[in-house]
């Protein structure tokens, strides 16, 4: 396989004014224009590399770049043959411009998205008697080790009352712990 830069070779010519580019600050991309017969911005970054040469200089032109205009995307017609399932009902309609952002956006929220955040019921916790509240060093096989309160502070304990065969909790901790689905949810 021959690429490009190859065919063309590197003469001592091209090489020279590779680095002469490349100490005026071009990137590689705008050198590789300028060397041209197919050589890639891959090729004189590998040559670049290969050379040794140091860091490119800062481009003397500070003046950001024209940029082109940007080109609508083709729009995808879908036939009505074509399943289309997955497209919600609530989807953007196409005369509604997309917002100007700038920056990272993939995990950005869109204003349209509704957002439906499950909140759990509040439940009661089971008041423990002091007396029969454990610390970590007072647990065994036979004890409910569900944890109540911060860790960190003083008043943190284990539940302690009797834990069932099947697990490490008690009959209140192991319905709280290990709630079934209902079956029409599966």
């Amino acid at each position: 396989m021959v690429s490009g830069a190859q065919a063309a070779g590197w003469t001592d010519e091209r090489v020279e004014l590779l680095k002469k580019l490349w100490m005026e600050g071009l990137s590689a991309s705008q050198i590789a224009g300028e060397l041209g017969d197919g050589v890639t911005r891959n090729a004189v970054i590998g040559k670049v590399h290969r050379l040794k040469l140091s860091a490119r200089a800062k481009p003397t032109n500070t003046t950001p770049r024209a940029r082109p205009a940007a080109r609508p995307a083709p729009r995808r017609v879908a036939s009505p043959s074509a399943g289309m399932s997955h497209v919600s009902a609530k989807s953007r309609p196409a005369s509604m411009p997309r917002p100007q952002v700038m920056g990272a956006t993939a995990l950005a929220m869109a204003p349209e998205m509704e957002v439906d955040l499950y909140v759990a019921p509040a439940t009661q916790e089971l008041f423990i008697p002091e007396d029969k509240r454990l610390n970590l060093l007072q647990l065994n096989e036979h004890t409910c080790k569900w944890p109540i309160g911060d860790p960190l502070t003083k008043d943190f304990y284990f539940c302690g009352q009797h834990s069932l065969e099947t697990g490490p909790y008690c009959e209140f901790h192991s319905r709280r712990a290990y709630h079934q689905l209902d079956k029409r949810k599966r």
